[in-house]
């Protein structure tokens, strides 16, 4: 599906199959001398044939295409080097650039020692790792040189618009937003949602990565927003959409203290099956691997918080990592 956003601007809806995020939205800019298109999808043979198809539709030239990344995530980087034009750029902000490139390098983000201290036996952390749709069989490819790293604050003349790339780290350390201040036009990628919430996991370098994720939204209220565009989903109303989910993460922060005031010694891989998910469970009643990877990595970040404002103590024993309220 194609909504005209605006003159020579695009919204690509892209079908996820296999993902309980459903579809991603792609954004194309029809420009002058070069088109720019923002997030491609996962490198799956699925997502570069219904994207093809729609860019086609709107009379792309596979030359004239650069790409831009809100964040570094596999379901909107997979499909950059099947697009991006032979002279083309790759535009994310310098951080997730950073973080890109140590993960094509082996030296990315690994969760498996946290996860196994938290509580996650090696073969369930086998079968999250190993699951999903992102995990292509298709080549992987990264060629550093295509890549130019964004600052906070920088433009982007992309033809139709100039896009301000803003710095919102939360979702992943570089997260970003793009904002049409003249058109009051916010590109939220994952940092803003209306459907769902987004996903907030702890990283390894970060010590309190909903602390900035908040941060950011706070900073997010200042600028003035009349179309919020979002990665996923529907777009909604952008001002009363993050107060929600400040209010959400306040009641998930209660939930765990809660939790863990009752049954105190519980790992996090204890305390994130005994919170309330929006999950469908398997015919035995366990979580999907893909969907225990996220609800575990989010209830990680709220206990690194909870530790952090001093409202919660981590146990360091041994074999787990567990939790008490002081």
């Amino acid at each position: 599906m194609i909504y005209e956003i605006d003159t020579n601007i695009y919204r690509i809806v892209v079908p996820l199959a296999g993902s309980p995020l459903g579809t991603l939205n792609a954004y194309y800019f029809r420009g002058g001398d070069e088109d720019f298109l923002m997030d491609t999808g996962f490198n799956t043979k699925g997502c570069e044939d219904s994207l093809r198809k729609s860019l086609r539709s709107l009379g792309y030239r596979p030359e004239r295409l650069n790409i831009i990344n809100t964040h570094l995530h596999a379901d909107h980087t997979g499909l950059n080097h099947w697009f991006v034009g032979e002279k083309r750029r790759i535009y994310i902000s310098e951080v997730d650039h950073l973080g890109l490139l140590a993960h094509y390098k082996g030296g990315g983000f690994k969760r498996g020692e946290r996860d196994r201290r938290e509580g996650a036996d090696q073969s369930l952390f086998d079968a999250m790792i190993n699951f999903g749709p992102e995990k292509s069989r298709r080549k992987l490819e990264f060629d550093e040189e295509k890549f130019v790293g964004l600052q906070d604050g920088e433009k982007l003349d992309v033809g139709p618009c100039t896009l301000q790339m803003l710095l919102v780290p939360g979702h992943t350390p570089g997260n970003s937003m793009f904002y049409i201040p003249e058109k009051k036009v916010m590109f939220t990628g994952d940092h803003v949602l209306f459907d769902i919430t987004p996903n907030i996991t702890f990283w390894p370098g970060v010590s309190n990565a909903l602390q900035e994720y908040l941060d950011s939204l706070e900073y997010s209220k200042k600028f003035d927003v009349e179309l919020a565009l979002p990665g996923h989903r529907q777009p909604g109303d952008y001002r009363a959409r993050i107060d929600r989910i400040l209010l959400h993460h306040q009641h998930r922060l209660d939930e765990i203290i809660n939790i863990v005031g009752n049954e105190p010694g519980l790992t996090a891989y204890q305390i994130a099956k005994k919170m309330r998910w929006k999950i469908h469970l398997d015919e035995n009643g366990n979580f999907p691997p893909a969907q225990m990877w996220f609800a575990a990595g989010e209830c990680m970040s709220h206990l690194d918080k909870l530790v952090a404002d001093g409202r919660m103590l981590r146990i360091d024993g041994e074999p787990y990592v567990t939790y008490r309220l002081p």
